[in-house]
């Protein structure tokens, strides 16, 4: 079986898809949104956050640096990010938590472990186990095997998705998944491209293949302003997703800033810091206008 890198496994959910569930959120991530919440599910490849001000000066992780990454300055410990190969040896060492690695590194077996504590839960309530990220197309081999662990326990499964994948792979895996909760963001190809790197295209046309072939599909739109609620944006995504067969459901997802403080975490600086939350009566006014194209239109996911 796979390993794959899971940055977090969490209990309860209530957000991903039916009943009460587990989500597993995967690394890596083809696209770059500037409002991205999960910025340390960006990039495959492992990577250290840090907390300086939970330091209690111990000096362990000085010691045991092997890439000289920690330094003493003016008697406090000071971190070269430039020299850090993200191996973990100082986060062994910290009992006061001040560098943590994003992802852990688990086995199918591992991850199902962790599922399969809460049959109870998903017994009762209709729920099951959401895989999301980062995008979780980018395991594939690793989220695969997952899938069909699942459906040998008959553990509903929901995949959430940009939709920038391959679409053979998304063909072959689909038979897999009991439901797909798909995000789209901009219907303009150059403008989706210069807020997440990546253009459309290959975006809408999958979401209209699983929409002719898959039986359960919930667009998912993030609502940020300044950047997707004008009028123009919405009327477009309206008339898409009223196009689509057999997809009547939209979720609102109104943006936030709970993960902005993982960007300085990382070493990274956060591109939309004055960027304020829609209220309710904006996303009120926003659901009314594309439940005029007969869509069920849901704030919340």
């Amino acid at each position: 079986m796979a390993d794959g890198k899971i940055i977090n496994i969490m209990k309860y959910s209530i957000h991903d898809g039916p009943g009460i569930r587990t989500t597993v959120f995967l690394k890596g991530c083809p696209l770059n949104c500037l409002w991205c919440h999960n910025p340390e599910s960006q990039s495959l490849g492992q990577e250290l956050m840090y907390w300086p001000e939970r330091c209690l000066g111990c000096g362990q992780c000085l010691e045991i640096c092997p890439h000289g990454a920690v330094v003493a300055i003016a008697e406090k410990l000071g971190y070269l990010r430039g020299l850090c190969q993200a191996c973990g040896a100082c986060c062994k060492v910290c009992h006061a938590g001040v560098r943590e690695l994003a992802a852990k590194t688990m086995s199918v077996r591992e991850v199902m472990a962790a599922v399969e504590k809460d049959l109870i839960f998903y017994d009762e309530s209709g729920g099951g186990v959401t895989f999301s990220g980062g995008e979780a197309f980018m395991q594939s081999v690793f989220l695969l095997e997952l899938l069909k662990e699942c459906r040998k326990k008959e553990i509903h499964t929901t995949l959430e998705t940009c939709g920038y994948v391959n679409l053979e792979l998304l063909q072959r895996m689909s038979a897999w998944v009991d439901l797909f909760l798909y995000d789209v963001k901009l219907m303009d190809s150059q403008k989706h491209q210069s807020v997440t790197g990546v253009p459309n295209e290959l975006i809408l046309a999958n979401l209209r293949w699983l929409a002719e072939h898959h039986p359960q599909v919930i667009v998912r739109v993030p609502i940020i302003p300044g950047i997707n609620d004008d009028q123009e944006t919405l009327q477009q995504l309206g008339e898409f997703v009223a196009s689509l067969q057999r997809i009547t459901e939209l979720h609102l997802l109104p943006y936030h800033k709970a993960g902005s403080d993982k960007y300085q975490r990382l070493g990274r600086t956060y591109q939309l810091p004055d960027l304020q939350s829609p209220d309710n009566e904006r996303m009120g006014q926003i659901k009314g206008q594309l439940e005029r194209f007969g869509l069920k239109v849901k704030i919340g996911g």
